[in-house]
């Protein structure tokens, strides 16, 4: 077995170009494995193979044997998933397999927000009033009402979901009327979760876990999203971990009992209440920040799923970063450029401010994926085209 080998995927995750030159940089050989039929921005690196596998959206078993006729040729020393796909499938490998993130049990709550939501709720997390709406196994149960009275986000329960042989990701909507909640929550195809509609800031707790203990804390808050109705972040900034959640976030992850790198996704509202959103229990798309501040997670991740006693060290003196991703802050431009519809009238960003904060230099900013030009442009050019496409 190479003891210096690790294969990651997916290669088109956005947490994949900055997790493999994490895992290059610790001295590990890299190896990825990317959907057929497409060249991610990662396979132009120099310090990774990137190696393809058939596409799960066509066939999720197929996907599954070759991750695993990989592991077989490839004798890596762990598996490291980067999305939700990827935890999926890799949950499915042989239990000799060493896999570099949730498995079992694990894995389960790791896809699963119901099961999220109720764990948080009994660690004393503040979370939103649920309901569930859609399709559960049979027998079907009646349909819960929507918690308060709307407007209510309706999202899939499960972040994968295997359909006819395939593997999909369905997309949550807007509900401003029950009718509305049904609607959509028949549209996925899934169980659903419905919660009043917040509104407010994401924040982000990551760390790793291990023996019920929590160390290398760090926390991070959006200052900009791709899509300003709301999506991914374009630009993120380090803060402060709140001492409050600690407690609360180590009941969590130790009920589930937690070994490696985790995030706590939160929504922090105007009063300062910080809401649970949900657990990644992966390796998570902000990667670039907690790199910037010395904190290589996935890394770490690695090094205890080969030693399952081992423990991060302490924490550095992580500097102040704020960490910005071309590609989607062109996106939050053309998108602010374009103007709002409907309901997201009243509140879109203004095009004056949204330029100058773009274009205004701030101290401590580092760019996603910016260790490679070729890999960063092709990066920037294919998050700007992808979404033009998209919106056409």
């Amino acid at each position: 077995m190479a003891l210096d080998r690790v294969l990651i995927g997916f290669a088109e995750s956005l947490a994949a170009i900055e997790s493999a030159w994490c895992l290059a940089d610790a001295g590990y050989e890299v190896v990825a494995f990317g959907r057929a039929g497409r060249r991610p921005p990662l396979a132009s690196s120099r310090r990774v193979r990137v190696l393809p596998v058939p596409p799960p959206e066509d066939d999720a078993l197929a996907c599954a044997a070759a991750i695993g006729a990989l592991v077989a040729a490839e004798a890596p020393a762990a598996v490291l998933p980067l999305d939700d796909h990827a935890v999926w499938l890799c949950d499915r490998l042989p239990a000799s397999v060493t896999v570099a993130g949730p498995r079992g049990a694990q894995a389960r709550l790791a896809l699963d927000k119901r099961e999220q939501v109720d764990l948080a709720a009994k660690a004393e997390l503040t979370v939103p009033p649920s309901a569930l709406a859609g399709t559960e196994p049979p027998p079907e149960p009646p349909p819960e009402p929507p918690p308060g009275d709307g407007p209510w986000m309706v999202k899939p329960a499960l972040a994968t979901v295997l359909s006819g042989g395939r593997l999909t990701r369905p997309a949550g909507a807007v509900a401003r009327t029950p009718a509305d909640v049904g609607r959509i929550a028949a549209a996925l195809d899934s169980p659903a979760l419905v919660q009043p509609l917040l509104d407010g800031t994401g924040e982000g707790i990551f760390g790793y876990a291990a023996g019920g203990e929590l160390s290398a804390l760090s926390a991070h808050r959006r200052v900009r999203m791709m899509n300003p109705r709301g999506s991914g972040s374009s630009a993120c900034r380090s803060v402060p971990v709140d001492p409050a959640l600690v407690e609360p976030v180590r009941r969590f992850l130790a009920a589930a009992g937690w070994h490696g790198i985790f995030m706590v996704e939160l929504l922090r509202d105007a009063a300062g209440r910080p809401w649970f959103m949900e657990l990644n229990g992966r390796a998570w798309g902000s990667m670039a920040l907690a790199l910037a501040r010395g904190l290589p997670y996935p890394a770490w991740a690695v090094q205890g799923a080969l030693q399952p006693a081992w423990r991060p060290p302490a924490a550095p003196d992580a500097p102040d970063v704020t960490a910005r991703h071309l590609g989607r802050e062109l996106v939050h431009l053309l998108a602010v450029l374009r103007g709002a519809r409907g309901a997201d009238a009243g509140r879109w960003p203004s095009r004056t401010a949204t330029l100058a904060a773009l274009l205004r230099p701030a101290r401590g900013t580092r760019w996603y994926h910016a260790h490679e030009f070729r890999v960063f442009a092709r990066d920037t050019w294919g998050t700007v085209a992808g979404q033009v496409r998209r919106t056409r």
